[in-house]
């Protein structure tokens, strides 16, 4: 058995965004080469994006501080703290509206 506080994680990870000149920090939690699913928080200082790329396959987001747009064609979806989104198969940015962390879960 392995414990993580992910609030600490989060609380991190937007402490080493905010000391970026990108903005943003990422710490895989679980997972990895040989696993089948991978966790990772990633923090976001306001205003940064994660710029348009693809799917990574069966996905989600958890918000686990903040607000963000999760932007996919001309569909949006708005999530804050305690959310969780389905993330779209096709290509798609998530934009920080105010400083924020969030747990992606990712189905290798």
């Amino acid at each position: 058995m392995d414990k993580k506080s992910l609030t600490a994680l989060a609380r991190q990870q937007l402490k080493l965004a905010g000391g970026t000149s990108s903005g943003r920090s990422s710490q895989t939690v679980y997972g990895g080469h040989r696993r089948s699913l991978r966790q990772t928080v990633i923090a976001l200082a306001a205003g940064q994006k994660m710029a348009e790329h693809e799917s990574p396959g069966e996905a989600t987001l958890f918000i686990l501080s903040g607000k963000l747009n999760l932007v996919s064609g001309e569909d949006s979806w708005k999530g804050s703290t305690g959310d969780l989104l389905v993330l779209p198969t096709d290509r798609h940015s998530v934009e920080a509206i105010e400083d924020v962390a969030f747990l992606l879960t990712v189905a290798m």
